[in-house]
């Protein structure tokens, strides 16, 4: 009686650890196919994310006219790469889709409509700038957002992006003088800024395609928003880089950078301040030799802020 009873107890024990390893062998495969299914909704997720990046891509390629329906497409398609651009996640998805080419050549103008359909249009720029701002501001954010990987700041300069955004600061030359113009302008200067960030090569290659004298010129800018924009972008050109800081300063920008220094703006004193310390002292130096008693105060004042700016 009592064997039968040990042989009882012994099954029973066995029953409950087959029960447990059937339940724990369950919850494993549970959890693999819960880690299963989201790794396959992770890469459904990056397959639709592609596609519709590919998609904006494929926009921008066939929309390069002064047609209304094409330069509203463009800037729609623009606009939305931009706004992806902004999550780190997504920045190579939207460079391997081949987007950097196609935003860099709507950076500029389309060519004018031939032809009949020219004719019955001739005057009409529709999105004026618009297309332009939206593509500066993509590649500005696709810049930033991959400042690590310095192959990739050279994949939009080697698409041909500097001279085309060197020939966005100078917009407001052509008589343009609106709130889209200077907002293109700023996403040109900062898209500038971003692409220059810690690469020397790329600072060199701003100074090659002319890029330092019309950033000095937007210093003067009315528009705070340009002002601050220029000033960053001459702050990073200058970080580090001898012959960037001698033409900054050739450019005639100490006066301008001077009276940026008395700013209440504080974004503007900040740029205009390491702008100052990275090139300038020897030259505010020399201007106390001046003949000029305005000159030689300008440089009181600013060596003195330099100084109290030091000391804090």
């Amino acid at each position: 009686m009592e064997a039968v009873q040990q042989q009882l107890k012994r099954r029973k024990r066995q029953k409950r650890k087959l029960e447990e390893e059937d339940a724990a062998s369950a919850a494993e495969s549970e959890a693999g196919g819960e880690g299963g299914g989201e790794e396959i909704c992770c890469q459904r997720s990056r397959q639709a994310l592609a596609r519709e990046v590919r998609a904006k891509v494929q926009v921008l390629e066939r929309t390069f006219s002064w047609r209304f329906a094409d330069r509203a497409a463009a800037k729609r398609a623009t606009h939305i790469l931009a706004e992806l651009a902004k999550d780190e996640k997504v920045v190579n998805v939207i460079v391997e889709e081949g987007a950097v080419p196609a935003l860099v050549k709507h950076l500029q103008e389309p060519p004018p409509l031939l032809g009949s359909e020219g004719s019955a249009n001739e005057g009409e720029r529709p999105f004026e700038h618009e297309v332009e701002k939206g593509s500066a501001f993509a590649l500005g954010l696709l810049a930033v957002k991959v400042s690590a990987v310095p192959e990739h700041q050279q994949l939009i300069v080697d698409a041909g992006a500097l001279p085309l955004l060197v020939d966005l600061l100078k917009r407001h030359k052509k008589g343009f003088n609106c709130q889209v113009v200077n907002s293109v302008i700023r996403r040109a200067a900062d898209a500038i800024t971003n692409l220059a960030h810690e690469n020397s090569n790329i600072k060199t290659s701003v100074r090659i395609e002319g890029g330092i004298p019309p950033l000095v010129e937007l210093l003067k800018s009315t528009d705070a928003k340009v002002q601050r924009a220029a000033a960053g972008a001459l702050r990073t050109l200058s970080f580090k880089n001898y012959s960037n800081k001698n033409q900054i300063v050739d450019c005639n920008a100490l006066p301008t950078l001077i009276l940026m220094l008395q700013s209440e703006d504080a974004a503007i004193h900040y740029e205009a301040m390491h702008i100052v310390q990275r090139g300038a002292v020897r030259p505010l130096i020399e201007m106390l030799q001046s003949p000029y008693i305005q000159l030689q105060a300008m440089s009181v004042f600013a060596l003195g802020r330099l100084a109290q700016h030091c000391c804090s």
